[in-house]
């Protein structure tokens, strides 16, 4: 129990802006704290949901609503999956491969591909956002709850077993390959089961929403492990940001 609260910790202060003490930091604290990352997501879901559904209630426009909520998140998250979406998306973009993308995944500037994957990104989150709260208030927690739940599955997805680090040092490196196949299955079937109630009157929508995500995630991070070698937190961030956005997309359609 001891090593699970451990784990537990380290997701939040990874995963958040929680001002928790992480405690031991070892890859074993790492494949508790990267087995729970849906979990983590889910929590942070319903915090959103609620501002979202509170925004609504005030009369905020819809748009206006999904673009303080989508802030919200990047808030609450330290901006880190944005950025990491952002250095992800200038690596690929360059052409470059091994070290030299590497590089570009560690500048500090953002270039022309990194904008307009994040320009991308928030834009339909808050747009998809925005459509959510026409949805009876079960439905939209549901929905959001899946999408952040969902976006950090791909992060847990991304650091199963077999999957290397592309450097020696960094978050890569302590989380690549320590999930296990019980921890997936376990976190995978919870996320579906959530998205079950996601879209009113189609219980398929949602775990087919969640599920989609997750594969376009894990392609993208199959093809940056095979550019630079391995995973690293950027790609991680990447990851979660693709399957959050696309989680969102597929819900929102009518």
């Amino acid at each position: 129990m001891t090593g699970w609260l451990a784990g537990a910790r380290l997701a939040a202060t990874t995963f958040t802006v929680l001002p928790l003490r992480p405690g031991p930091v070892d890859r074993a604290a790492a494949a508790r704290a990267m087995s729970l990352a849906a979990a983590v997501g889910a929590a942070l879901g319903a915090v959103l949901a609620g501002v979202l559904l509170a925004l609504d209630a005030a009369g905020a426009p819809p748009l206006v609503a999904g673009a303080v909520t989508v802030a919200l998140g990047a808030l609450l998250t330290r901006g880190l999956h944005l950025d990491g979406l952002a250095d992800t998306a200038d690596a690929l973009g360059s052409y470059r491969s091994g070290a030299a993308a590497l590089d570009i995944m560690k500048k500090p500037d953002v270039g022309p591909f990194g904008v307009a994957a994040l320009v991308l990104a928030l834009l339909v989150q808050a747009a998809a956002l925005a459509a959510l709260p026409a949805r009876p208030w079960t439905a939209t927690l549901a929905a959001v709850v899946t999408a952040t739940a969902a976006g950090r599955l791909a992060a847990t997805w991304a650091c199963r077993r077999g999957v290397p680090a592309a450097r020696p040092d960094g978050l890569g490196a302590l989380v690549a390959g320590t999930v296990g196949p019980v921890a997936l299955a376990v976190a995978t079937a919870a996320v579906v089961a959530l998205a079950v109630a996601a879209v009113p009157g189609r219980p398929w929508q949602g775990p087919a929403a969640a599920v989609t995500a997750i594969a376009v995630a894990l392609v993208l991070t199959r093809h940056v492990v095979h550019r630079v070698g391995g995973i690293t937190g950027d790609v991680l961030g990447a990851a979660i940001e693709v399957s959050t956005t696309l989680t969102l997309l597929g819900l929102a359609l009518d």
